[in-house]
């Protein structure tokens, strides 16, 4: 039978989602060769994970452990993943495309001596495989045909929909003792910080975003105003980052977040490309500008032009109004 080996990392940011798109991806490469969808994981929550897993179609699932191992080391990692490749034998080794599924999968490809192609979108199995890649931080998509039976995949984030594809068979989880060398087992933990409870920036279904038209940091408070009415997050580009008005974890971009919302509000924003990459997967663009003739107006589903500090507490108003607030 023709495997896909994937590997779950359910401690990366907004796990949930991103796993559950991977696992989509990976069950479709899967019903193309008429083979399973088997999992890797080094978290030992796994059986508590397992049934949501399997609703997305994996069929096995191999739990990686080693007493040296105490944290996440993408050397390490990635010797355990090869491992698991030599006794299963997939036909590819897909991941997500964050950057620590990115490091890790290098790895892999690097020590199998196989190619690595990043960042699908979709793929097509064959003795030369077929993929549709981003590209430029996602400005341009690539075809690529990769001249390997055995290729090494990351697929981007929010590459596509989630869908459920619970299989018949009884779901299996076995336990590998991985061997690691010395240098491998090296891991560096630089900082740990207390996860946000609730949705995140990628995760929101709404996002308020403000760019150099807001102004200052303090003329992000009507932005979280509205967020908040809402049940939303506020995000924004990278010039006021540079600004030091908010934190660079709340910049969508190139160099930011990539965000999937229902309805991304774009104020003050001019929508030059590096900001496009992370909003262009939003389902619905409202801009507010008083430029007309700003990328962000022209690429928009709806657009006001005028003063984002008339219209956005104007809407917020609103909103209350109408919630008899």
């Amino acid at each position: 039978m023709s495997n896909i080996l994937v590997l779950i990392d359910s401690c990366e940011a907004d796990a949930t989602e991103t796993i559950n798109e991977l696992l989509t991806q990976g069950r479709n490469l899967a019903n193309q060769v008429n083979g399973s969808l088997e999992a890797i994981t080094f978290d030992p929550r796994h059986k508590e994970l397992a049934g949501a897993w399997a609703e997305h179609g994996v069929n096995v699932i191999h739990y990686l452990t080693n007493s040296a191992l105490h944290d996440y080391g993408p050397q390490a990692w990635a010797q355990g993943i090869v491992q698991i490749v030599s006794l299963v034998e997939p036909i590819s080794v897909i991941s997500c495309g964050s950057d620590r599924g990115h490091e890790v999968m290098a790895n892999v490809a690097a020590i199998l001596d196989a190619p690595f192609v990043s960042n699908c979108l979709s793929v097509t199995a064959g003795e030369r495989w077929q993929a549709s890649r981003l590209q430029w931080g996602g400005s341009l998509i690539e075809e690529v045909t990769v001249a390997s039976t055995f290729p090494v995949l990351s697929f981007a984030l929010h590459s596509c929909e989630t869908t459920l594809s619970k299989i018949s068979e009884p779901l299996k989880i076995i336990s590998h003792e991985i061997e690691l060398d010395t240098e491998s087992a090296k891991t560096i933990v630089i900082e740990r910080t207390e996860k946000p409870e609730g949705q995140s920036l990628e995760t929101s279904a709404v996002v308020v975003a403000g760019g150099r038209g807001v102004g200052s940091a303090d003329g992000f408070n009507v932005l979280e105003t509205l967020a908040k009415l809402l049940n939303g997050k506020v995000g924004c580009s990278r010039a006021v980052t540079n600004n030091g008005w908010r934190s660079h974890t709340d910049q969508v971009g190139q160099t930011g977040k990539r965000i999937a919302p229902d309805l991304y509000i774009a104020c003050g924003i001019s929508g030059a490309i590096q900001h496009w990459v992370g909003a262009m997967a939003s389902k619905n663009i409202l801009a507010i500008n008083t430029d007309p003739e700003a990328n962000m107006v022209k690429k928009a589903d709806y657009a006001v032009i005028a003063n984002l500090h008339e219209i956005i507490p104007a809407v917020s108003d609103e909103i209350v109004r109408r919630n008899g607030q």
